[in-house]
Formats: structure tokens, sequence, C-alpha cells
């Protein structure tokens, strides 16, 4: 569950007209804008779509960026939560999109596994069609749903909580930098693994390769280890933290190559991304109006811009680290610090 802010009312700004900039009486000294423009809707989709998959925090973004350029939006008011709940839901269907022929084996392997539970437990080493493939597929549908339990399950119990994490600027620059460090730690644990392997590259071996993704994920993941992969996506439920960053450091950590992780963080991203936007979307379509059309803006933008951060990551992963997005992280919540009164 994805603990988007509640809105908050402010009473000294009850008075202005709507698409006025107006003063927040819970943050003095800080502007925000009440209602999303057009083009604050095009920069917005485009900064979700791509800082939602990229290992760098997309809330984090969202809420330092603007305020590093002096014009902080209100992450509060109403009409930007229903904006932010469109352009998640976007990219959740970007990348279900992205996964199609996948998840259609995934489901489907799901489903024979309710009725075959062999096909769960059944060797999947191989990769290929028949039963070795169909229990590959079944396999990697519990590993999911299994991984997604923990973030779950915190994001409803202490969602309240996490939301007032978004009123401070300096707590989610704070938050940014660790995410950088947890990507640096998982980058150095990964290098050090590979070192005792004998390998110096993050690249997969031929042999590796054969096998096929969802094979390598399957043989390396046992049930404890995606619910531990699981347990670290919970980080990603403060603002400053990426959901993206959060699994694939856990998916280095128990073993899995750069381009396996990635491709069981964003399996396993798909459907907690689209449930919890899915619930909050009532909201936004009763709003109507204004409101609505640059919502829905912002979300084919957010979403394009996913769907082509997803392809540039995938490639990116096969022979590339986290690092560059470790240092990014820390440069930009150290700049928040300094900047963001």
């Amino acid at each position: 569950m994805i603990p988007y802010p509640r809105a908050i009312p402010n009473p000294r700004a009850s008075s202005a007209p709507r698409g006025d900039i107006r003063y927040d009486a819970a943050r003095p000294l800080c502007y925000t804008f009440f209602m999303i423009t057009y083009l604050q809707a095009v920069l917005l989709g485009v900064l979700q779509g791509v800082t939602e998959l990229f290992p760098i925090s997309s809330l984090g973004h969202s809420i330092l960026l603007p305020a590093l350029f002096g014009a902080p939006l209100d992450v509060h008011a109403s009409s930007m939560l229903e904006f932010l709940v469109a352009t998640h839901f976007a990219t959740a269907l970007a990348l279900f999109i992205f996964y199609w022929n996948d998840w259609m084996k995934i489901i489907g392997g799901f489903f024979r596994s309710l009725g075959n539970w062999t096909l769960v437990s059944a060797p999947v080493a191989a990769a290929g069609g028949g039963r070795s493939g169909g229990s590959i597929h079944a396999k990697l549908a519990w590993l999911l749903i299994i991984g997604t339990i923990p973030a779950g399950l915190v994001g409803l119990i202490f969602k309240k909580k996490l939301e007032a994490l978004f009123i401070d600027p300096h707590a989610v620059a704070t938050i940014l930098i660790l995410n950088g460090v947890l990507l640096f730690v998982a980058e150095m644990t990964r290098r050090r693994t590979a070192t005792r392997r004998g390998s110096e590259t993050v690249a997969l071996s031929p042999d590796e390769r054969v096998r096929g993704g969802d094979a390598r994920i399957t043989g390396a993941l046992s049930w404890w280890r995606a619910f531990t992969v699981g347990i670290i996506q919970v980080l990603a439920l403060f603002p400053g933290i990426s959901r993206t960053g959060a699994t694939l450091s856990g998916g280095l950590w128990e073993g899995l190559s750069h381009e396996d992780s990635l491709r069981f963080s964003f399996l396993l991203a798909t459907p907690i991304i689209g449930a919890a936007a899915l619930l909050e979307l009532p909201k936004l379509v009763h709003a109507g109006g204004h409101l609505l059309v640059v919502s829905l803006v912002g979300a084919i933008v957010a979403g394009i811009a996913a769907w082509f951060s997803a392809k540039f990551l995938v490639r990116w992963f096969r022979t590339r680290t986290l690092m560059p997005f470790a240092l990014w992280c820390a440069f930009i919540g150290v700049l928040g610090l300094i900047i963001v009164r």
C-alpha cells in the first residue's frame, strides 16, 4: 500500500481562488500550487514515469525537486493526491504491458498450481515449455505473492503514520541520502560476492542466459528469500526510498544478478503499485472536471515515460551497476538539505 498523503485543511488559504499560488499555513515561508496546470501535469508525469522505475524514488523527487526550484507543490492538497494516484496507476499499467507475455505465463502458472500443487514443488532448474515451464511460472507467481505480503501489510497498518513524513522536505532529503547508501551497500556486497566466485563482471555468462530469467530467479529464490526481498521493499513506504532500489538491493543480497533482480523487482512492483492506486482511483473519477483531464494527461505521459524507462533499465543492468544512481541520490539529498529552507 503506497502511503499517499492526505489533504490537509488550510484555513488561511480558504478564500484564495482556484489556480492561485497560496500560502500554506502548515508550512510557513512556503508557497504551494493549489491547482495543477497542464504544463505541470506533463512535467510531473515525466518525473513520475522515470523516477518510479529508476532506483531513485519517485515520491522523494516529486517532493524535493520542485522545492529545490523554489516552487514546492503541495502534496497534501486533494488535487495532488488524486493526480499521484492516476500517474501511479499508469506506471503500473505500463509495467504490466511491458511484461505482458510474462504475466500471461505467470497468471496461467498460478491457476494451474491451484489444481496441481506439484507444479510449484516440482524442479524448476530447466527452462522451456511443458511441465518444467509450468512449474517455473507457478513458483514465480507464488514468489511474487509472498514478496508482496510484507509491504502490503505494513502499508495498511502504518499508512497514517507514514503520511506525516511527506510534510518535511528535509526529512525526504535525508531519506533520499539513505537510499543512496542502500544502493551503495548493495552494490559493494554484490561485488564482493562476485569476486569470491571469480567473476569481475555483472553480465550473465552464456550458460546462465540460456536458462532464461524466470528459471534463474525461481532457481535462486526460496520462499524465505522472496519474503526477505518483500521485507526490504517495506523501506520504500518512506518517501525518499525507491521501491525499485529496495527490491533490487534485496535481490542482489539474495544472490540474483543485476538483470534478474531488476526483472523480479518490476514484476513485484506491478501488483502492489497498481492495487494501491486502484483503491484510490474512485476519488479521481468523482472529482471530474479540470482535475480529471490534467490527471489523464499526466497519466498518459507517466505511462509512456515508464515504458521507455523500463526498456532503458533492462538494457542498463545487463552490463552496468547501481553506482550512478547511488551517487545521484546522495547528491540530490545533500543539495536539498543545503538549499531547501
